[in-house]
C-alpha cells in the first residue's frame, strides 16, 4: 500500500469511491474471535458453527427446535450478521450431543465441538475477523482504496455504530424513544430492550459526528474560533490544536484502556493525547443510562448535549477503535478488491466500508 495523509477527514465527500460491495455471503464473511481457549473438559459443549442468511437468534431458535430447549439455553458471545457468511461459537449442555448426530441443515454447518465448563456469554469474544470483496474496482479506485486503509492502519477509525443497528429503515432508535418517553408501550422485554438500546446507540453516534465536526474545524481554524463554533467556553480547547492526531482528546473526557481495562478522566489532555497514539488509551463516548460514568469540564459541554436520563443501563464505548491484520489484494483483471481485517468486539466493518467510499461512517 502507498503511504499518504490524508486531509479533512480522510478525503472530501465529492471524491466518493463508488465500488460494489454486496453483503451477501459470497462476498461478506466474519469470524468470531473466541475470548479465550476453549479447556477441553466440563459440562458444556462448545460448537463452532457457520452459517448463512440467518440471524444469530434464528440460527438458534433451529438448534433448539431440535434439541428440544429454549434458546436461552444455549450460550453465544455475540450477534452475526444475517447476510454473510459467519463463523461463531455457542455452547450448550454436553447432555445434548448425541441429539446433534442427527442435525442436519442447508444453512447451518457445525465444524467442530469440543468440551468447556461453562456457557457462553455475551461479550465473551476479543472481536471478529472480516473478509470483504469490493466488484468493479478501477485503478484510481483501487489507489485511493490503499491510501484510506494506510490512514486508518496507522491512526484508526471513529468506532460509530453500524446501519444495522438502526434496522431496515434505519428508524428503530425512533420506536425506543417513544418507548422512553410513553409514547407507546411494549411487553415483549427483549425487543423493548432492543429498540431503547438502538436509541442509545443513536445518541452516541450523534455526539461522535460532534466531536468529528470539532476536530475538523480545527483542522482549518484556530482555538477560539472553533470554541464559538461549537458554543464552548472561552479557553475550553485551550492547546487542543496542538495535539498530532486528527481526533483530539479533550479536558474531562472519559478514557479507557485499550483495548480493555479502567476508565479514568483526561487532566493533561497534551499528555494523554501522546498515549492515545501509542494505543495505550482511547477516549469514551456515552451510552445514556443507569451507573455511567459522565465526562467533566470541556468533554461535558458537548456531552451533555446527547446525554438523557434513561433507566435502562449504560455504559462508555470506545470513540475511537484502531482495525488489525488490514490485508488488501487487488485482482485487475476482475476488478475486484479482497479486503481482510480484524476489529474487536462491538465494532461494525460496515463502517470502516462507508469510509473506504468517502462518507463519514455514520
Amino acid at each position: 500500500m502507498s503511504q499518504t495523509t490524508l486531509p479533512q477527514w480522510l478525503m472530501p465527500l465529492s471524491h466518493r469511491n463508488d465500488f460494489i460491495f454486496n453483503a451477501s455471503p459470497r462476498d461478506f464473511t466474519v469470524e468470531e474471535v473466541p475470548l479465550y481457549d476453549f479447556s477441553g473438559e466440563g459440562e458444556h459443549l462448545v460448537l463452532k458453527i457457520r452459517k448463512k442468511e440467518l440471524t444469530t437468534w434464528e440460527m438458534l431458535d433451529i438448534l433448539g427446535t431440535h434439541l428440544g430447549i429454549r434458546r436461552r439455553d444455549i450460550g453465544y458471545a455475540g450477534l452475526k450478521d444475517k447476510h454473510a457468511m459467519t463463523i461463531q461459537h455457542i455452547s450448550l449442555m454436553a447432555i445434548h450431543e448425541e441429539k446433534l448426530q442427527a442435525f442436519s441443515h442447508p444453512q447451518i454447518k457445525i465444524l467442530s465441538q469440543t468440551r468447556h465448563r461453562n456457557k457462553i456469554r455475551i461479550g465473551h469474544l476479543k472481536g471478529n475477523r472480516f473478509y470483504l470483496r469490493f466488484k468493479k474496482v478501477l485503478g484510481v479506485q483501487k489507489e485511493m482504496l490503499d491510501s484510506v486503509l494506510d490512514w486508518v492502519e496507522k491512526y484508526g477509525m471513529p468506532n460509530y455504530f453500524g446501519h444495522q443497528r438502526f434496522g431496515m429503515h434505519g428508524d428503530n432508535w425512533e420506536e425506543g424513544r417513544k418507548i422512553l418517553a410513553g409514547e407507546r408501550k411494549m411487553r415483549d422485554r427483549r425487543n423493548r430492550e432492543f429498540l431503547i438500546s438502538a436509541y442509545q446507540s443513536y445518541l452516541f453516534n450523534q455526539w461522535l459526528s460532534r466531536r468529528i465536526e470539532l476536530c475538523r474545524l480545527l483542522e482549518t481554524f484556530s482555538e477560539s474560533e472553533t470554541e464559538g463554533v461549537m458554543g464552548l467556553a472561552e479557553g475550553a480547547l485551550a492547546k487542543t490544536k496542538k495535539q498530532t492526531r486528527f481526533f483530539k482528546i479533550l479536558r474531562g473526557d472519559v478514557l479507557m484502556h485499550y483495548p480493555h481495562g479502567r476508565v479514568f478522566y483526561a487532566n493533561e489532555p497534551e499528555t494523554e493525547a501522546l498515549r492515545f497514539a501509542e494505543r495505550e488509551i482511547v477516549p469514551t463516548g456515552l451510552l445514556p443510562g443507569k451507573k455511567t460514568t459522565l465526562c467533566e469540564s470541556t468533554a461535558r459541554q458537548l456531552e451533555e448535549l446527547f446525554s438523557e436520563e434513561i433507566r435502562e443501563g449504560g455504559a462508555r464505548r470506545y470513540a475511537w477503535v484502531f482495525p488489525a491484520e488490514i490485508r488488501g489484494k487487488y485482482l485487475p483483471e476482475k476488478a475486484h478488491y479482497e479486503l481482510g481485517f480484524f476489529l474487536p468486539k462491538g465494532s461494525y466493518a460496515t463502517v470502516l466500508v462507508d469510509l473506504l467510499r468517502g462518507s463519514e461512517g455514520r
